[in-house]
């Protein structure tokens, strides 16, 4: 009788276990756990190990308010306000896919209203139904007490239709982090992927190629730098882009802007700053490739450029803008019809703000194809970082940027203009004031990357000099209408609101 017990107990035992095994939930696991560069960050890999929001939804589209805390003079930080969408050497910040019918983006967040906390974050818009998800954090550098959007991240597809998240890391101190969503066209879960050095992140796809990274290293004192991927987990050495130092210098530095045509043309255009202080900004170069990075040439498509670029003059320098002491802000780089660059940019005499950096010129400088042509002014504003993007359909070309004066008119940012070329840049009208009488100025002006009619540009705002302040997401169509994403969300999705339609009490 006893061994008869035994039997039917060891049985249940046996029984109970099968049964415990089939109702565990296998965790899938990452991509890969092995960072794509582990000189740098061996030990910093916080965000692994302590508690993060990572994958959280939060309930509403809340811009992180942030200050770079540079005053030398009486108008305020060099920059500051709403800078969700900041820099403009981030690329892209948002892409729409034709297979979902959907614009994902990204941009710098914070948790609550107020609160010093970087989350970078992915949002979705959906153009079958002209509503918004509620966004979720991609990766939480708040965590690590980062609340500097120098590391906002930026967004890519990848042919199978997932979505990945390059968080910046400013600086070498700092990690660049890549994620992959878990599902294609779904922003509700992302994977850890790998890290590297990657400041001032810009990458493109290609379905038979892979992943394409611009990007920055701070080692003498800022150089820029590509890398290619076949997979997004396994990466090329870093291959210099530029690095000037003259003689009687120690240190480089450049800022450069990116794009690819979607089929053959990689494109660089950058500034340079002498001996290594970003202050100094200056000059326009210009390199491009069409074999994904193996070799690069001058616009011309024929006069060979060597990498990197180490010398002041040369067949890479379209505008010297040194020799006029002006500084030079590059913001955006397209292509015309005819699949030539178009660089807008903005110049002024120095990096201060207020009346003492003088007059900030927008201008464009077009590759007709035999010579670069330059319209230096095609508007005015009052900061060196008013940015906004180029829109080209066809013969029409179009600027939205935030040239306007806003309410804190020495601040970063202001009130959204559209202005709009039929003749190859020769002339500019302005065609719309997108925004009027803001109680806070609109900054960084984005132009998603395959952008669709409906979702056509989004930025932030924010006061440049308060502290703490609400920061809004606002995106526009192509007509011209724009809406404000909403800051509080209490269902999965919702509509934005038309911003006509928002009373200036509630603005």
């Amino acid at each position: 009788m006893k061994r008869i017990t035994v039997i039917i107990l060891l049985l249940s035992l046996s029984l109970v276990s099968v049964a415990q095994k089939k109702s565990v939930k296998k965790v899938p696991e990452p991509i890969s756990v092995i960072p794509a560069d582990t000189r740098v960050f061996e030990g910093m890999r916080k965000h692994q190990t302590e508690p993060g929001m990572e994958n959280r939804e939060i309930d509403g589209y809340r811009g992180l308010w942030y200050t770079v805390l540079q005053r030398e003079s009486d108008y305020g930080d060099k920059y500051s306000g709403g800078l969700a969408t900041y820099t403009a050497k981030h690329r892209p910040m948002a892409i729409y896919s034709k297979e979902a019918d959907k614009t994902f983006f990204v941009y710098g967040g914070t948790p609550r209203k107020g609160e010093k906390y970087l989350l970078c974050m992915v949002g979705c818009y959906d153009h079958k139904t002209g509503m918004l998800r509620k966004p979720v954090v991609a990766i939480d550098k708040g965590c690590n007490k980062v609340i500097d959007c120098h590391d906002n991240p930026v967004i890519s597809i990848d042919k199978d239709g997932y979505i990945w998240v390059f968080a910046a890391g400013r600086g070498n101190t700092r990690p660049g982090i890549r994620v992959r969503s878990s599902k294609p066209y779904d922003i509700s879960h992302f994977d850890y992927v790998n890290e590297g050095t990657m400041a001032y992140p810009q990458v493109y796809y290609n379905k038979d190629r892979g992943f394409f990274l611009f990007c920055t290293r701070y080692d003498g004192v800022r150089r820029s730098f590509f890398q290619t991927s076949p997979d997004g987990v396994e990466w090329s050495d870093y291959m210099p882009v530029a690095s000037i130092v003259e003689p009687g210098e120690t240190r480089s530095g450049h800022y450069q802007i990116t794009a690819y045509d979607g089929k053959d043309k990689l494109v660089s255009t950058f500034n340079r700053h002498i001996d290594g202080a970003c202050d100094t900004r200056t000059n326009i170069y210009y390199i491009q490739s069409t074999d994904w990075g193996k070799t690069w040439t001058a616009a011309d498509g024929k006069t060979v450029i060597d990498l990197p670029v180490e010398r002041e003059q040369g067949p890479a320098l379209i505008r010297d803008y040194r020799s006029e002491g002006r500084n030079c802000y590059i913001k955006d780089v397209n292509f015309d019809s005819k699949g030539n660059p178009i660089i807008y940019f903005v110049t002024s005499d120095n990096y201060k703000c207020g009346p003492e950096g003088g007059i900030r010129r927008h201008g464009i400088a077009h590759w007709t194809g035999k010579k670069w042509f330059f319209n230096e002014e095609f508007t005015t504003s009052n900061h060196n970082y008013d940015t906004g993007s180029i829109w080209v359909e066809g013969k029409d070309w179009y600027i939205i940027t935030t040239s306007g004066t806003g309410p804190q008119p020495w601040g970063t940012g202001g009130e959204v203009q559209k202005f709009k070329t039929s003749n190859g840049g020769r002339s500019f009208r302005l065609v719309a004031n997108l925004t009027e009488k803001s109680p806070r100025n609109h900054a960084y002006v984005r132009r998603p990357l395959y952008n669709s009619d409906d979702f056509y540009a989004f930025w932030a705002d924010g006061d440049p000099n308060g502290v703490l302040e609400t920061s809004y997401l606002y995106f526009c169509n192509k007509a011209g209408e724009v809406f404000r994403m909403p800051y509080d969300m209490d269902e999965l999705w919702m509509k934005p609101e038309k911003l006509d339609d928002i009373p200036y009490r509630n603005r």
